[in-house]
């Protein structure tokens, strides 16, 4: 009988994902960096568009992962240095096991490493909220958020004097985004954003991707086009 009653007042999947949203939310509260909830709440579209158009895919962990990948992120939060609050919601919701260790297996293998050390995930679930996270880093949106970004850490947005750099490591992305190494916003679109194209898991994100990256052409071109004074 006891069994029974507790089954009864089980959350559902669903209930689940909407009381992670509201978890989300909270925690991402007045976060300036361009890791705020309206982040987490577009991979999450993101997530949502592109798994559905891909196979054997379990949506609960891609929905929950998306949702979930900014809370415990370093760039986003500086008083943390893992996924213990991300572990102890979803523990404290009830999800099973072998699902928490999926989405933070996920949320762990799915951060930027570099320009040419590519986060190969080991599942589709994870290549989708790879390719939807991704997508946020480039088009109209992905330029707002760099330059937010760099204004939050206090980066120029453009320098001449000051160039990218080349082959970039994961340790030299961390110090770039923290403000350890001088860099410029502009510079992080030669040093990140225009690799992120040809780094896209599946069909559907890569035609995404395709266009937003057009744009960033675009934009480059008449920024420095304005910079100059040519245009």
């Amino acid at each position: 009988m006891v069994s029974s009653l507790k089954s009864k007042i089980r959350m559902t999947k669903l209930e689940k994902i909407n009381k992670t949203k509201e978890f989300a939310q909270q925690r991402l509260y007045q976060e300036s960096s361009g890791h705020d909830y309206e982040h987490t709440r577009r991979v999450w579209q993101n997530a949502v568009v592109i798994g559905s158009k891909e196979k054997n895919v379990d949506m609960f962990i891609v929905e929950m992962a998306a949702l979930l990948h900014d809370v415990d992120d370093w760039k986003a939060r500086k008083d943390v240095s893992d996924s213990k609050m991300v572990r102890k919601w979803l523990q404290d919701i009830e999800v099973a096991e072998k699902d928490i260790v999926h989405i933070l297996t996920i949320i762990r293998d799915a951060t930027y490493k570099g320009q040419q050390k590519r986060s190969f995930m080991k599942t589709k679930e994870g290549e989708v909220v790879q390719d939807a996270d991704r997508l946020e880093s480039i088009g109209a949106i992905g330029v707002v958020r760099s330059f937010l970004y760099g204004q939050n850490i206090g980066r120029k947005m453009y320098d001449p004097q000051i160039k990218p750099i080349q082959s970039m490591d994961f340790e030299k992305y961390q110090k770039i985004s923290t403000g350890e190494i001088e860099c410029t916003t502009v510079n992080h679109f030669y040093e990140k954003l225009l690799f992120v194209k040809d780094q896209m898991n599946t069909k559907t994100a890569q035609k995404l991707a395709a266009g937003r990256h057009k744009f960033l052409l675009s934009f480059l071109k008449q920024f420095i086009a304005e910079w100059e004074g040519k245009a």
